[in-house]
């Protein structure tokens, strides 16, 4: 099993669309690369944590590659845009990929050469090696399933 950790705006979504792929054994929402050593939603909500609201995800690479869920998480984020995906604005709702492994950098690094074809901005989104993840809440966890007409800016749609 590997593991990936991708921060999209709310993080609700995130977990929503990434547990309907085959090939995901396990989501997780929580905050991730922070300065906070035990964070709660409202420590992130003040934007002062340095966390990112971001979904661990463990996967079966014989089942889906790095590339393919890199490739679904490019295409739902808009990475061009600063601390805001959707309605949800703050710096805890920035785009990141943080890995825990040193060797999906390089293609997280090719993904996101070819995603910057398709726009005129730079992508921003943060790349970096996971320093910390805390989990979220219970409440938080599985949102969307518990709640399935809550607020999500992600086509969930999408999922193919």
């Amino acid at each position: 099993m590997k593991e990936i950790i991708f921060a999209g705006g709310c993080f609700w979504g995130i977990e929503a669309y990434m547990s309907k792929h085959n090939g995901v054994i396990e989501t997780r929402v929580g905050y991730a690369n922070g300065m906070k050593p035990d964070p709660c939603y409202e420590d992130v909500c003040t934007g002062a944590t340095g966390h990112a609201e971001a979904c661990y995800i463990k996967y079966d690479e014989s089942k889906i590659t790095l590339e393919k869920l890199l490739n679904k998480f490019w295409n739902i984020i808009d990475p061009t845009i600063l601390d805001r995906q959707g309605n949800d604005i703050g710096n805890q709702y920035r785009t990141g990929i943080y890995y825990t492994d040193p060797k999906d950098l390089e293609l997280i690094i090719k993904t996101k050469n070819e995603q910057q074809e398709k726009y005129n901005e730079p992508i921003i989104t943060e790349i970096e090696p996971l320093k910390i993840f805390h989990d979220a809440e219970e409440y938080h966890q599985k949102y969307l399933e518990k709640n399935p007409n809550g607020y999500c800016h992600i086509p969930l749609d999408k999922v193919k």
